[in-house]
């Protein structure tokens, strides 16, 4: 029986010819029957796929088998399942592309990468020296969410600095505004869902002059997989697939409110009109309302 499983990862290593790393990837996937999203850079891969967990540690060999990704952090999540041909349902299609940046923040040019990762990038903090950072410092330490709003809306940790952004190329604005100099003095831990988004800001923080600057390395998900809803981390986290949001146990909280009622969700859907980008935070009765209401 197929046992439906999604892996997340991502590795930040200089890739000199990125177009033979998406045809060989393209074709390892499709051989595999994968699905999933793969970005590719001159300075690494970025990267979701589903599938059963037999056919996946085929790929995670195969992976592993070319020395600059031989290291790579895979983290695994429990998949929704899989069809009659074994492929994922929760992906439509395996994508494969070559882009400027394997995380969109609009800054290419400010990006250093060597074979050891980004350079300039914030302090790697472990979920175990997060929690001791936190009993040494205090309120004093600040968490900073390195994620769109929308996903902070259904979990974050607690008391998160959540910057009003749509997508992370906002960032950039933000700091470059001064919105956020008064942290500049105060250690800050920058997080995201698996680590790769954080590995870009803590480096742009760095370089705008925040002196103290954290990364918790593996993000969320390895937070979660520690400590699920005993610690710091509060809610469901978003993630880009078909399942929409995770919870780490059993009593995870519910933080999200419905922008139609105002009830507690962990639920995001996409706006019922096809031409509309913008998700939002809504309980399945108002979601069920409005779609019905554009379909008329």
């Amino acid at each position: 029986m197929a046992t439906p499983k999604i892996i997340l990862f991502y590795v930040f290593t200089p890739l000199a010819d990125p177009e033979a790393i998406r045809l060989w990837q393209r074709d390892l996937g499709e051989s595999l029957g994968l699905r999933g999203r793969l970005i590719i850079s001159k300075d690494g891969i970025n990267g979701t796929l589903g599938g059963d967990v037999l056919v996946l540690k085929k790929w995670v060999r195969k992976f592993r088998g070319y020395a600059p990704f031989k290291d790579v952090d895979i983290k695994w999540s429990e998949g929704t399942g899989v069809d009659a041909d074994g492929r994922s349902l929760d992906f439509p299609k395996l994508s494969v592309k070559v882009r400027e940046e394997i995380v969109s923040f609009g800054a290419p040019g400010e990006l250093r990468v060597d074979e050891d990762g980004v350079v300039g990038g914030g302090t790697r903090l472990s979920p175990e020296a997060l929690h001791e950072l936190i009993d040494e410092r205090g309120d004093e330490v600040v968490f900073f969410d390195g994620r769109n709003a929308l996903e902070a809306q259904i979990g974050r940790f607690r008391n998160a600095v959540v910057p009003d952004t749509e997508t992370t190329r906002d960032f950039v604005s933000l700091l470059d505004s001064g919105a956020y100099d008064d942290l500049k003095g105060k250690p800050v831990v920058t997080y995201c869902t698996g680590g790769i988004r954080c590995e870009v800001l803590s480096s742009l923080m760095t370089s705008r002059g925040f002196g103290e600057v954290y990364q918790l390395e593996g993000g969320i998900v390895r937070y979660g997989e520690q400590y699920g809803d005993d610690g710091l981390w509060e809610g469901s986290l978003y993630v880009f697939d078909k399942r929409r949001s995770m919870d780490f146990s059993d009593h995870a909280a519910v933080i999200g409110v419905c922008a139609g009622c105002g009830a507690s969700t962990n639920r995001t859907s996409n706006c019922p009109d096809p031409s509309c980008q913008i998700q939002a935070v809504v309980c399945e009765s108002c979601d069920a309302v409005r779609c019905t209401a554009h379909a008329a």
